[in-house]
């Protein structure tokens, strides 16, 4: 391989025709996906600095970091990036529910042949 952004060890963030990058969040605990949120350069910038998650926001076209209302921070356990570096995924500690809905997860319901149904 010779894409450097595929096989070097340069940070160079593939980010989409809005300027996102997809990021996923699991719990450091169990390995739960938490949520998946999107950030762009500013955001990422943000996130590696303060070892906080911080996103763009699609809805309100603003910075907005996990928690800055409720208090539900998720801390920045780990940080990696694929192999084309068009997604990241962190490992986060969270601290309180990380849904908006006061779940633990925005994974809270399953998807099944009758419809949806809580888990």
């Amino acid at each position: 391989m010779t894409d450097e952004r595929e096989s070097g060890l340069t940070l160079n963030p593939k980010y989409d025709a809005n300027g996102l990058v997809t990021a996923v969040i699991t719990d450091e605990a169990d390995g739960a996906v938490l949520m998946v949120g999107h950030m762009n350069a500013e955001a990422l910038a943000k996130s590696m600095e303060t070892r906080t998650t911080v996103f763009f926001s699609r809805s309100r076209q603003r910075l907005w970091q996990k928690g800055e209302s409720s208090g539900n921070v998720l801390h920045i356990v780990d940080m990696r990036i694929d192999c084309d570096q068009d997604a990241i995924w962190i490992v986060a500690r969270p601290e309180g529910p990380t849904c908006h809905t006061g779940t633990r997860s925005c994974f809270y319901r399953r998807v099944t042949d009758a419809g949806l149904e809580p888990v």
